[in-house]
């Protein structure tokens, strides 16, 4: 399933006071992470009417609650709200009953789990990053570029 491409800008202040009503109690000198300008949704694609959603705050194991915003447009505006959630509890075992894979979404998202959600963007970012550092390796990363291009002309 392909992740949802909806984004929004962060209500700034209205994060920062969603950090500072957090149950754990945070920091705000310390412990608050860089905010991105913008937020894309993380779910995988979804129907209309069904809340975007992306995590603002991770917090820590004891915690147990990870900082969310949520956020539907319509009509021209933009609603949106914080939520502290516990995370999901899916665990994918892939090879291993060991080790698996966590869902990295909050508990009873929509949809799939984050680990059937792709995005093609960051799949095709990859894919390119491994091909120039394989040609780097190879001792082919540009070259001259200049051979071959006379073709015999005088």
């Amino acid at each position: 399933m392909l992740q949802c491409t909806a984004f929004t800008e962060l209500p700034e202040m209205a994060a920062r006071v969603a950090f500072m009503g957090l149950e754990d109690g945070i920091d705000l000198a310390t412990d608050v992470p860089e905010l991105d300008e913008f937020l894309l949704c993380e779910l995988g694609e979804h129907e209309e009417g069904v809340e975007h959603a992306a995590q603002l705050w991770s917090a820590s194991p004891a915690a147990g609650r990870d900082l969310w915003m949520f956020w539907t447009e319509g009509d021209g505006r933009r609603k949106f709200r914080f939520v502290e959630l516990l995370p999901c509890p899916a665990v994918i075992h892939r090879l291993s009953v060991k080790e698996g894979d966590v869902c990295v979404l909050y508990d009873r998202h929509p949809a799939a789990h984050s680990w059937d959600v792709t995005d093609p963007l960051a799949d095709l970012m990859t894919e390119q990053i491994r091909e120039e550092v394989r040609r780097d390796r190879e001792g082919d990363g540009g070259g001259s570029g200049g051979e071959g291009v006379r073709g015999g002309r005088p």
